[in-house]
């Protein structure tokens, strides 16, 4: 008769599960031998952090929830910053986690951390296993959790003697559920507020970067041809192509892009999440807007629609697109504005100043990307730039986190990336703060033989937190650090190093490191000074001051 750990794994088989991510423990060795003897790849990772960051990211590329373990008490809580991870970005994923045993006692409290309290308020759902004969029914209701609108993690705790206990369970069979579209009365009801725009415009938030909707997206955008903008986790929703891509809300307010916001009478905001940063600042004079998400609207300070489209995003914006057919004369009204704003954030892109500015890195960084190869950001100063400058024509090749915004999450979100798609440049983009919470991971990419490049941005600093001291007038203190020399790092564990040494170097090593294969770490200075020079002093005399709307 099978044990609790078989049903378990059988039930992760059940769901399609092909690898698991993590650092098992004592209190996981019967899963650990039932994966043994499974079809499963266990990927053992050096830190239960990346291994957390991994699983979201193959939930957010994939669109299924991505698995991984941990141990009981300080494994387990090494998870939480994952799953939050997880629960604000929207990524499916299931997290597994072991525990002493509940019949008995004999180690008394040792580890022992209420992890199901402690993971419930960062997941959908988290339960413990009691009865080896529920984990197939608890496994598939985790799985269905993780993966409905709006995604996020679940959480199973197994206690080591239910894992060991002798049980046998049918698998519960996965099936598709089906969104329902949204009403036809709420449908009229935006397609009239958008045919009696003047200046319309479109907004893709978070929700709208789902694997399955880049073609429903880039239909409407096609069909209604209002011109449109991103949320930074909206960035890339659309194929290329349109000619109708206004830019990226790295800011919420002032930036250039917000020339064209602030002229806006009607915004469609499909799929905005207000777990992010402000992308706009509505008030009592500002646009009307239309809420298009698979959920209803959560109102906020900042956002408090004035009509909502409920259903699958897909199949109701195919339907809304068939009521603007040929009805929207003013549907380009802002598109003027377009070739202004582009430039505005072009501008000294190639500027041939060393340490290079952050415009120069996203610049070169796009010269070496082909169209779909894929850029992870991790944390820090350096994503607001590439938010703002990088352009994307794929869906899904910029993956930048501005939900949790957590530092760390770069190098093993690219990792994953490569997993998926070994055929395809892949570069994680780093500060050196972010990469050295979890540069440990360099050997288990090495491990796993996987073709990324890391570039590490450096500056000794918590840049980011360094700008805003500045801007906030206070003293330069308590936010610069020593590093190793980071080429002679990369080889301890295996992978191959280069310094940029000159401005006109940065292209060249990128190319020579992802022509070289295998795991390659390209370090490059970066100069900071830009942050306030465009962020701060030309963006405060930028465009109309919201009040002003």
């Amino acid at each position: 008769m099978p044990k609790g750990s078989d049903l378990l794994v059988s039930a992760l088989e059940n769901e399609g599960v092909e690898r698991i991510f993590g650092v098992p423990g004592e209190e996981n060795l019967d899963v650990v031998e039932s994966l043994r003897q499974s079809r499963i790849q266990l990927v053992l990772t050096r830190h239960e952090q990346a291994a957390a960051f991994m699983a979201a990211t193959y939930g957010r590329l994939t669109g299924r929830p991505g698995v991984c373990i941990s141990t009981l008490g300080p494994g387990a809580l090494n998870l939480a910053t994952g799953a939050a991870y997880a629960h604000l970005g929207a990524m499916p994923m299931v997290l597994i986690t072991g525990q002493k045993a509940i019949r008995t006692a004999r180690q008394a409290r040792f580890q022992i951390v209420d992890i199901v309290a402690t993971m419930k308020p960062l997941t959908k759902s988290a339960r413990q296993i009691v009865s080896a004969g529920t984990i197939p029914t608890l496994v598939r209701d985790a799985f269905r959790t993780a993966q409905e609108e709006r995604p996020g993690p679940a959480h199973l705790e197994l206690p080591e003697d239910v894992a060991g206990e002798e049980a046998d369970a049918a698998l519960v069979p996965p099936h598709p559920i089906e969104i329902p579209v949204a009403d036809p009365a709420a449908l009229d009801r935006a397609a009239a507020l958008i045919g009696a725009a003047q200046r319309p415009l479109i907004m893709l938030g978070a929700a709208a970067s789902r694997p399955r909707l880049a073609d429903a997206l880039s239909a409407f955008v096609q069909r209604a041809r209002i011109p449109f903008f991103n949320t930074q986790m909206g960035k890339g929703s659309v194929a290329g192509g349109s000619n109708l891509y206004m830019g990226t809300a790295a800011l919420s307010e002032r930036d250039h892009l917000h020339a064209a916001i602030d002229r806006a009478d009607l915004i469609v905001a499909i799929g905005h999440d207000t777990i992010e940063k402000p992308p706009f600042i509505m008030g009592p004079r500002g646009p009307k807007v239309i809420h298009v998400g698979y959920t209803p609207a959560t109102v906020e300070q900042v956002f408090f629609p004035h009509a909502e489209v409920v259903g699958d995003v897909g199949s109701s914006l195919a339907l809304l697109a068939d009521r603007l057919d040929g009805k929207l004369p003013r549907a380009s009204a802002l598109l003027p504005l377009r070739d202004g704003i582009l430039a505005r954030i072009a501008e000294r892109a190639t500027e041939a100043r060393f340490p290079l500015t952050p415009q120069r890195i996203v610049h070169d960084v796009r010269a070496v990307m082909p169209a779909d190869g894929i850029v992870a950001l991790d944390n820090g100063m350096y994503k607001i730039w590439f938010a703002r400058n990088y352009r994307t024509t794929v869906a899904n090749t910029l993956l930048l986190d501005n939900a949790l915004a957590t530092m760390g999450a770069g190098l093993p979100s690219a990792m994953m990336a490569s997993m998926l798609h070994p055929n395809r440049r892949v570069l994680a983009v780093c500060g050196d703060g972010g990469f050295m919470m979890n540069s440990q991971e360099l050997e288990t990419a090495v491990r796993l033989r996987l073709n990324l490049v890391v570039l590490v941005l450096v500056d000794n600093a918590y840049g980011m937190i360094r700008w805003k001291q500045a801007v906030d007038r206070f003293p330069d203190w308590g936010l610069t650090y020593g590093n190793p020399d980071f080429v002679k790092y990369a080889a301890a564990y295996g992978a191959s190093g280069w310094h940029v040494q000159h401005a006109d170097g940065l292209v060249p090593t990128l190319e020579a490191a992802f022509k070289a294969g295998g795991v390659g770490l390209v370090s490059v200075p970066v100069d900071y000074s830009e942050n306030t020079r465009v962020l701060v002093d030309e963006l405060k005399a930028n465009v109309t001051a919201p009040e002003a709307r």
